[in-house]
C-alpha cells in the first residue's frame, strides 16, 4: 500500500490518472489538473475506505492555492500511478469544515 507521502509526491509530479467517472466530474465541476496537483501537494486523509469496490481507498481532502478545497478519493494500491476514483468540492451542508460529515 501507498503512504499518504507517496500520494503527495504523485500527485504533484503529475503521476495520476482519472477514472473515467473522476475525469466527467472534474470536467462538471471545473476542476483542472494543475489544482489537482496543487491540492494534492498539502493533501490529508480525511476517511479510510479498506473494503471499497477499487480496492482500497483513502478520501483526501487539500487545497489550492486559491484557497479552494478539493476531496480526491484516490486508490492506494501499489500502482505506478495514483488513481482518483472521485474528485469534487465538499458541499457545506454535507461536510463540516470538510472533514467531518453532518
Amino acid at each position: 500500500m501507498k503512504t499518504l507521502a507517496q500520494i503527495r509526491s504523485q500527485l504533484l509530479a503529475r503521476e495520476f490518472n482519472l477514472s473515467q467517472h473522476a475525469s466527467m466530474r472534474a470536467l462538471e465541476r471545473g476542476i483542472s489538473n494543475i489544482e489537482i496537483r496543487e491540492a494534492g501537494a498539502n493533501a490529508s486523509v480525511v476517511e479510510e475506505y479498506p473494503d471499497d469496490k477499487y480496492g482500497p481507498t483513502w478520501l483526501l481532502l487539500g487545497f489550492t492555492s486559491a484557497g479552494r478545497p478539493l476531496h480526491m478519493q484516490v486508490s492506494i494500491v501499489d500502482d505506478p500511478l495514483v488513481k482518483l476514483v472521485t474528485i469534487y468540492e465538499p458541499d457545506p451542508d454535507r461536510w463540516w469544515g470538510h472533514t467531518d460529515r453532518r
